[in-house]
């Protein structure tokens, strides 16, 4: 592939994944969806060019993120992990047996969104607690099992659409970008 048309789709990608984080400032409801939506597009990134420019298009959404999208707790969850994970994926599933794969997958996972929100509290002060005072102490555990809960199932559907992108999509991606 060409240098100009690997710039093109990154651009084009990376403009997306912006967009969708602004939509975090319209819709507060999509604070974890859209970052998780972002950082899907990355695969196709991944898939097409390669895991340095992926990495590149990473970088360069995080930072116009910060700058740009109010929803900061939605741009924590997209640098954390979801901006990074189609990367770290597909280098653990080329190299790994599955149970290693799973266990680094989750224990990536974790240590990402509890250091996010350590951030987010300690550092950045926002209140997270009060949203979920009716829990009281059981709110941390919970949300980490939710959270682990909705990670398998990310990380399955995301296998899913990669291997329908593989099968279905990617000869229509490659007339479109011939």
């Amino acid at each position: 592939m060409k240098q100009s048309k690997k710039i093109a789709i990154s651009a084009s990608f990376a403009a997306l994944s912006v967009l969708l984080m602004l939509l975090t400032g319209i819709l507060p409801v999509l604070t974890y969806a859209v970052p998780a939506l972002a950082g899907l597009i990355l695969t196709i990134i991944v898939i097409e060019i390669n895991k340095k420019w992926a990495l590149a298009v990473y970088f360069a959404v995080s930072a116009i993120s910060v700058i740009i999208v109010p929803d900061k707790e939605a741009v924590a969850m997209y640098l954390a992990f979801f901006g990074f994970y189609p990367i770290l994926k597909s280098v653990l599933e080329t190299k790994l047996p599955i149970v290693v794969e799973y266990i680094i997958k989750f224990s990536v996972f974790n240590i990402s969104i509890v250091s996010s929100y350590c951030v987010l509290i300690f550092v950045l002060g926002f209140n997270i607690g009060e949203d979920f005072s009716i829990l009281g102490k059981l709110v941390i555990p919970l949300l980490l099992v939710m959270g682990n809960v909705f990670f398998f199932f990310y990380d399955y559907a995301m296998t899913k659409l990669i291997t329908a992108y593989n099968l279905v999509w990617r000869s229509k991606f490659h007339r479109i970008f011939k």
